[in-house]
């Protein structure tokens, strides 16, 4: 049952000790510095997707992507940087939200920490009138142990000298007994009164180490559900980061389903065809007796034409077509 166990558990024999308090306080700091913990991991997490939702949105803008893409491949690489683009946003969204769970979080450790301390300063003060009425209550004990052997002496002294004739002696016996007596009555009024004063100390110590424990344990039952719902928080924020980064990225894939490799390639044909007829073959001509006809040597135009015939001989003929004279010279070896 909540409220239970700590003030069942964390006592200790000796009345001067606290240990069973400064074990609680100690639990405390661990968990408030363990909330402080997630808080800077939450703050550095966001950081971290920030500065990689920055660098994911610069990439998806900046950097070319199958920029000379035609048709339905283009269409997919669109939609592909424009999810980039919101997956990156997403992270930076991500970012934000990050910060105020650890926002969050440091109010949660700061109303803790005044809840804690009003608490704490009325356990002090106990502590402090606990520690000295202890103090008072040993001294006067000591005072009225000391008075009590006082008397005593004096009684046996009484008794020693019974037998004395001078009476002056016996009557300053006497006055000293009655006056260790009297001392002796008077620290054990005192000593008694700071017992009772100390007893009364110690209850309202018990009362309030008691109604310290209970708020102790209560709001370690808080700081553990916050903490715990917290944690539960930030890994659904991320779950959901990644499921709503999936359906982005789902987003290109029927893009993709749809992306025709073959109507890519009519789509590229249709929109930067040059024509449908190669190019003629180069024909040879001869640079001595150009042909209409003329093909490149050892080449036929059709099935028909007979390969060219060798070489005709030579013939000092001046009207010859086939052969050219300068001056009476032939250009052809005889």
């Amino acid at each position: 049952m909540t409220g239970s166990l700590f003030k069942g558990n964390f006592w200790s024999l000796d009345i001067l000790s606290t240990i069973g308090y400064d074990t609680i306080i100690q639990h405390l700091n661990n968990g408030r510095k363990n909330c402080k913990e997630f808080e800077d991991f939450l703050k550095e997490r966001a950081s971290i997707e920030e500065k990689y939702g920055k660098d994911l949105l610069s990439l998806s803008r900046k950097k070319p992507c199958g920029q000379s893409e035609i048709n339905t491949l283009k269409r997919a690489l669109d939609i592909f940087k424009q999810q980039v683009d919101n997956v990156a946003q997403c992270h930076i969204q991500l970012a934000h939200t990050l910060r105020e769970e650890a926002r969050k979080m440091e109010e949660f450790r700061e109303k803790q920490k005044l809840q804690r301390k009003k608490t704490e300063l009325v356990m002090d003060a106990v502590h402090k009138r606990k520690s000295l009425q202890f103090k008072k209550t040993m001294e006067a004990k000591k005072n009225y142990e000391q008075k009590c052997r006082d008397k005593d002496d004096a009684e046996q002294a009484v008794h020693r000298s019974a037998n004395l004739v001078n009476p002056k002696q016996q009557e300053k016996l006497f006055v000293k007994l009655a006056t260790c007596k009297t001392a002796a009555e008077d620290s054990d009024k005192a000593y008694v009164l700071n017992v009772n004063a100390l007893d009364k100390v110690r209850e309202e110590w018990q009362s309030e180490h008691i109604k310290a424990c209970e708020v102790f344990e209560a709001q370690e039952y808080e700081r553990i559900n916050f903490f715990r719902n917290a944690l539960w928080l930030h890994v659904n924020q991320l779950s959901k980061q990644c499921v709503t980064s999936d359906d982005m990225y789902e987003e290109v894939r029927k893009t993709l389903e749809m992306c025709s490799i073959e109507k890519d390639i009519e789509y590229f044909v249709n929109q930067q065809k040059t024509g449908r007829s190669p190019p003629a073959p180069i024909m040879y001509e001869n640079f001595y007796c150009p042909q209409k006809n003329a093909t490149l040597p050892g080449k036929t135009t059709g099935p028909n034409l007979q390969r060219r015939g060798p070489l005709p001989v030579p013939k000092s003929l001046p009207d010859d077509p086939d052969y050219s004279l300068v001056d009476n010279y032939s250009l052809i070896y005889q």
